[in-house]
């Protein structure tokens, strides 16, 4: 018996290392180009990215090439000189109009903006400097963050003039210089200055002093009205399809967020950062100088610095880079100066998981081992609902659940469900909606919306359960708080402020990795502790309980955990379904 179990364990490691070979000869096989090209199909036929794509070795392009479509309508597909909006990928491009005003003699960065904008309030004004708005180091509230502004402000048109007063007059959070907040509201007030010191608008400069320079001919300030040739339409996700992105008028991201460009021409941006073209090298070390502590790396002046990994490997390099965020588009650009390598993804679906592609990239680019994506369950359980209804799907979605071929994910899961309950098939979406419930019980949502189906279905009692079971788990939500007393039912004890001491709070202070470059970090304002990830605002969190916390700006559960000593060791991060753990640093 143990002859014949030997055996089969010698065979099954024989296959294994023959399987093994297999793939490191096909993967060794394959060109730079083919592997990129599989690895960008991939996420493409998985429905998670849709745009063009651009990679330079060397400061030469080894690969370029667009993916999915332009326009889902006409069937357009995306090309290297599809045109994107960029979002916050602006930011770098505003930064560099006031470093030339400086090199100019025409701004000092280190003066109060009052001193070029008179009419700004000065009990702000007075103690901000322009370093500060490049640095995110102001205090501003981030107009993005207003509660409701997308909804009541995004769709309305100002000008510069007009929105700057939207927090102009506002406290600041933190005096200025104290510390890193991501705050668009300070970039748009970049724009302002350009215009107030040049005497040209905004655009003007742009075109004049870095797109005709560097021959960007396919870039720009984008507007709605204008026909532009080559430009993406803008989708987002719902469900397993898509559907175009809600409106916004683009005097609202202005200097923050306003421009598109191609992937090609971002390659001549980044080409032209390793010369003098656009600024002296005096002025291009500020540019790219490690000023503050963000997240897990450094802000200069519009760009992020830090290290990356490569592949899926411990292997990092140093790079400079931004994201960018806006409706219907998402995208990235990461250089790394030691080798004049380049990446840039232009997505035009909103929520593509960028920086997980450009990792991947990075490991064909090095010749390291990466990750491959994954299939979402949620997308093919939709599929098979809408082929075979939903006891087919239930049963296919049992045969895969626990497939590593496929990813299952609550936000994805809870988009099928209100698709479905959107158009009707009431039975379908509990059905979905129960599966997030057993998949993701510690997620608060997950009942929020089983709850929200079970009442559609007029199985109030159920509805009132799975309502008080979401409140319970997230205090923040006001949605199951409303439900709950149309219901009739009695929330008093579901509206408590939790109080926790000062000096525990103080022991929740601190920087949580919970993942290599990506820092959660907790301070303390009076009685209030704040949290902030890399690349991200500040957040303030709430106690639910001594140790646990969450957040009212998105659904985030935050706990700290002790060791045996009684000292705070890690933070588990609760979104979305997931836990993360992240040691204390």
């Amino acid at each position: 018996m143990k002859r014949q179990l030997d055996y089969q364990i010698l065979r099954s490691n024989v296959l294994a290392l023959l399987l093994l070979l297999f793939f490191v000869n096909v993967n060794f096989g394959q060109s730079k180009e083919e592997q990129l090209t599989k690895l960008i199909d991939t996420y493409t036929d998985y429905k998670t990215f849709n745009g063009s794509v651009l990679v330079a070795e060397n400061g030469k392009i080894i690969y370029t090439k667009g993916f999915g479509m332009a326009n889902m309508e006409w069937d357009i597909p995306n090309a290297p000189n599809t045109k994107h909006r960029l979002g916050s990928i602006t930011k770098q491009f505003t930064a560099m109009l006031i470093l030339q005003l400086a090199q100019a003699g025409k701004i000092d960065l280190q003066a109060p903006i009052t001193k070029y904008l008179p009419d700004y309030p000065n009990k702000n004004g007075d103690k901000i400097t322009t370093h500060h708005l490049l640095t995110h180091t102001s205090g501003i509230p981030n107009y993005t963050s207003f509660p409701d502004f997308f909804k009541n402000e995004s769709r309305n048109p100002y000008t510069p003039t007009e929105f700057v007063k939207k927090f102009s007059e506002m406290d600041l959070e933190f005096s200025p210089g104290e510390k890193f907040s991501y705050s668009n509201s300070g970039y748009f007030l970049l724009g302002v200055l350009i215009e107030k010191i040049s005497g040209k608008t905004y655009e003007e400069m742009l075109q004049e002093n870095i797109f005709i320079p560097l021959n960007m001919k396919d870039s720009g300030y984008d507007h709605h009205e204008t026909i532009l040739k080559n430009r993406a339409t803008g989708y987002e996700k719902n469900g397993s399809n898509f559907e175009n992105s809600k409106y916004i008028d683009m005097s609202i991201p202005y200097a923050a967020g306003s421009l598109y460009s191609t992937v090609e021409d971002l390659y001549l941006w980044d080409q032209g950062l390793y010369t003098n073209k656009l600024l002296s090298k005096k002025s291009m070390d500020l540019f790219f100088k490690e000023y503050i502590k963000a997240g897990g790396g450094f802000y200069g002046y519009g760009w992020f610095i830090g290290s990356e990994q490569i592949g899926n490997t411990e292997n990092r390099i140093e790079t400079i880079g931004h994201g960018g965020g806006i409706n219907g588009f998402n995208t990235l650009i990461t250089r790394a100066p030691s080798d004049k390598s380049l990446i840039v993804l232009l997505n035009n679906t909103g929520g593509a998981p960028l920086n997980e592609m450009a990792r991947a990239i990075r490991g064909i680019m090095y010749d390291k081992p990466y990750d491959f994506p994954k299939k979402s369950i949620a997308n093919a359980l939709a599929e098979k609902i809408a082929a075979s209804g939903i006891d087919a799907a239930l049963v296919y979605y049992n045969s895969i659940k626990s497939s590593d071929a496929y990813d299952l994910n609550e936000s994805d899961m809870n988009s099928v469900g209100y698709q479905l309950l959107q158009s009707g098939k009431v039975e379908e979406a509990i059905s979905v909606f129960k599966l997030n419930v057993e998949a993701f019980p510690k997620s608060s949502n997950v009942y929020d919306s089983y709850a929200e189906g079970l009442l559609k279905q007029g199985k109030n009692e159920l509805a009132i359960e799975n309502y008080r079971k979401s409140v319970e788990m997230d205090p923040n939500n006001q949605n199951g708080i409303d439900y709950l007393k149309k219901l009739g039912v009695d929330v008093s004890d579901l509206e408590k402020d939790v109080v926790v001491a000062d000096n525990i709070l103080q022991n929740y202070v601190g920087n949580y990795q919970l993942a290599p470059g990506f820092i959660l970090t907790v301070t303390k304002e009076g009685n209030q502790l704040k949290a902030q990830a890399t690349g991200q605002p500040v957040f303030d969190v709430f106690p639910k309980s001594e140790n646990v916390f969450y957040l009212k700006v998105v659904t985030a559960q935050l706990t700290f955990n002790k060791n045996t000593d009684g000292n705070v060791e890690s933070v588990t991060l609760l979104q979305g379904g997931r836990e993360i753990i992240g040691n204390k640093m």
